[in-house]
């Protein structure tokens, strides 16, 4: 926790969003003679800033200054978390544990991709659907 103690953040280029239902802004971390601060810790202490949650925060994109001491990334923080789960991409909110995706096996895709090479056209909904193509006779 000595991280949380030193680290400032200062935001800069704020711009509040109303089509997206969210503020946006380039975030500053200084963090002299350490490392790169944790994402949590940010989205903490914005959370404070903007007085809301921090789940409804997303940081991504920080890159540490040459010689270390300074990282700037950026931050959305959105209205309410439904506007957040609408609007932000999965790979985003899979980070946060709000989406699961599906799980296909290797040779589950390749069988299905074998399969939908055998038949022509409109057939390749049905052999996705059911999973049992095969040849025509």
């Amino acid at each position: 926790m000595t991280a949380d103690v030193k680290a400032t953040i200062r935001t800069r280029k704020f711009m509040t969003n109303r089509l997206l239902c969210r503020k946006q802004m380039v975030v500053d971390v200084l963090h002299p003679g350490q490392g790169s601060v944790s994402k949590t810790e940010i989205r903490q202490k914005l959370a404070a800033m903007h007085k809301t949650t921090p789940d409804v925060i997303f940081c991504f994109g920080f890159k540490t200054c040459y010689g270390g001491g300074k990282s700037t990334g950026f931050a959305l923080v959105y209205d309410t978390l439904d506007f957040a789960k609408k609007f932000e991409p999965k790979y985003r909110l899979q980070r946060h544990g709000l989406y699961e995706k599906s799980k296909v096996s290797r040779k589950q895709r390749k069988e299905r991709k074998n399969r939908m090479k055998k038949v022509r056209g409109t057939a390749k909904t049905k052999v996705t659907a059911t999973g049992k193509g095969g040849k025509k006779k």
